[in-house]
């Protein structure tokens, strides 16, 4: 005999207790119809991950207590099934259901196992991270015992222990699950999606399978949150740590394993096998998801944003008419007396290619009416940032009151690198409600956009940036004959010198030992200190990398520090 289990990789909303619960009982109704007997749901499915401080709330967690009842009395008649369900709770172990009091000041992250219409287990999640995106110590304490639970009759049951995400990272937890008897680890997960971390999940849970010998299931969610995207992706262990399952990723999808006994207690896992993906598709969907989860679990009709002919506005339409579909996406062209012919030209074509709305409003009477209105002021000044920033507020203006006319967000367009050292204008080309490609470095940019154009993950059936976006110079087109290499170095050095020091801490010393020009870096490191207020009024934006400017950066405001 075998069990076959069933990883409800699903896309659950925060706060959306009764939804997330019917979505939980729907899947493990068609998984037990198809014969398993054993489902999991991601780490904190109940009420979405992660719910920051609404864990706070007494109201709130008596509605995940309610949720976690809900789904295990609905299930009550399905004899043998088993089902897991995350959960922050008040209870740390076994207790009859709609028992427990709310106002106990300790809360766990929680693992409930369902079955026959009650809880069996609890377990609470031992290891608890606070670094990057994380700050589970805030809300939650850790948990002391394993959890252990037999799935199945007689000989034919097999032992599950049960972890918690990062409780795996960490050999104790696992150990605590061998010695208690478990034979098969089954860790529910909310790990929030940065390039190149499914290799990094499927490496240190190699580590893990091999340090116990006890093949492992990792079920993980899938769906955008706010600034993190979840990518899904689950997948399957043997005790030599062999892949030998993997969920797609991306999308919703009952993924289904099946462990069998292969003697002196061991057991073995089977299922299907998703192919590796490059890291290009990763960001893409990464990128098309948070859009989409954004915008549908937020209630906005549709998107809107300034195309100017360049390479980032361009991006983004791409991104939001593969999230969206091009009847839901709207592009404005907003010609200032210094935008070029070819802009306006390219602008053009990339909307027709994608087929969205597309309309053209001159700035240039209202940015004429605003130099005549401060003419006075400015009289024997010079024509400086100033000037270039009344265009961009401008064109910010027109877009929020097209966006509260008609419902529709704002998507941003400012890339990393601009986020970085301040090339961007606060309530100008920063105003707007998401900021898709935020944590995309320009070299990504030009990557990602060459990419999409040799690749159609939606079935548009167009490549649909226009050449010569890609290969002209970058500009922000706000004075005559301007260039982003006027005021910042090449972006290929840019981004080096923010990849070492924003995202991987590297000193200053360091960063010049290792070949750059120490002007240069000292440029760019000066930039990233005095602009962190502009970038704490930006709009919430996609996280792609393993630090971003958002939940990953807190840096204060007013500092002397310049290392």
């Amino acid at each position: 005999m075998s069990l076959k289990i069933c990883v409800a990789q699903l896309n659950y909303c925060v706060g959306d207790m009764p939804g997330n619960a019917r979505m939980i009982i729907a899947a493990a109704q068609r998984a037990y119809a198809d014969g398993c007997r054993l489902v999991l749901t991601p780490e904190l499915a109940i009420c979405g991950y992660a719910a920051e401080d609404l864990y706070l709330r007494p109201a709130f967690i008596e509605a995940c207590e309610e949720a976690v009842d809900q789904v295990a009395m609905a299930l009550a008649d399905l004899k043998g099934l088993h089902v897991v369900v995350g959960s922050p709770s008040v209870a740390d172990s076994v207790g009859p259901l709609r028992t427990r009091s709310v106002s106990r000041p300790q809360l766990f992250n929680a693992a409930h196992v369902l079955s026959h219409g009650r809880r069996l287990h609890t377990y609470a999640k031992r290891e608890l991270p606070n670094y990057q995106v994380f700050d589970e110590r805030r809300y939650f304490v850790p948990g002391q015992a394993p959890c252990v639970f037999s799935v199945g009759e007689g000989a034919d049951a097999i032992r599950v222990g049960l972890l918690i995400c990062e409780d795996a990272w960490f050999e104790e937890p696992a150990r605590l699950s061998q010695a208690a008897g478990a034979q098969l680890l089954a860790v529910i997960n909310a790990s929030p999606f940065h390039a190149g971390k499914a290799h990094e999940r499927e490496s240190a849970m190699a580590a893990r399978v091999k340090a116990v010998g006890l093949p492992l299931v990792f079920a993980h969610l899938v769906g955008g949150q706010d600034e993190v995207v979840f990518e899904g992706a689950s997948f399957a262990l043997q005790a030599d740590s062999h892949l030998c399952g993997r969920a797609a990723s991306f999308v919703e999808q009952a993924f289904v394993l099946e462990a069998s006994h292969a003697g002196d207690d061991a057991i073995e896992l089977s299922g299907p096998v998703a192919l590796p993906r490059s890291h290009q598709a990763d960001l893409w969907d990464a990128l098309v998801l948070g859009v989409r989860d954004y915008l549908g679990k937020n209630g906005f009709p549709g998107a809107l944003l300034g195309l100017s002919g360049g390479i980032d506005s361009a991006l983004v339409l791409a991104i939001a008419v593969d999230a969206l579909g091009p009847d839901k996406v709207r592009a404005v062209m907003m010609p200032s007396p210094y935008t070029a012919d070819i802009s306006l030209q390219d602008a053009r074509e990339m909307a027709q290619r994608l087929g969205v709305r597309y309309d053209e409003y001159s700035i240039v009477p209202q940015f004429e009416a605003f130099l005549k209105t401060l003419s006075g002021e400015f009289a024997g000044r010079a024509i400086d940032a100033t000037e270039e920033n009344i265009q961009a507020r401008i064109r910010g203006v027109i877009l929020m009151a097209l966006s509260n006319k008609f419902g529709s967000i704002v998507l941003t367009t400012g890339n990393k690198s601009e986020m970085a050292t301040g090339y961007c204008t606060l309530y100008g080309g920063m105003a707007g409600g998401f900021a898709v490609i935020t944590d995309l470095l320009k070299t990504t940019v030009f990557e990602l956009a060459r990419w999409r154009n040799a690749n159609d993950p939606y079935g548009r059936g167009v490549n649909p940036i226009p050449e010569r976006i890609i290969t002209r110079p970058p500009s922000a087109e706000l004075r005559p004959d301007q260039t982003d290499q006027d005021s910042l170095p090449p972006y290929e050095v840019l981004d080096a010198i923010l990849s070492r020091y924003m995202e991987n801490d590297e000193p200053i010393e360091a960063i010049v030992a290792a070949g750059f020009d120490r002007q240069v870096v000292e440029q760019v490191t000066r930039l990233i200190k005095i602009n962190e207020s502009k970038r704490r009024q930006a709009p919430v934006g996609i996280r792609v990398s393993h630090r971003s400017f958002g939940k990953d950066w807190r840096y204060p405001i007013t500092s002397r520090f310049r290392a």
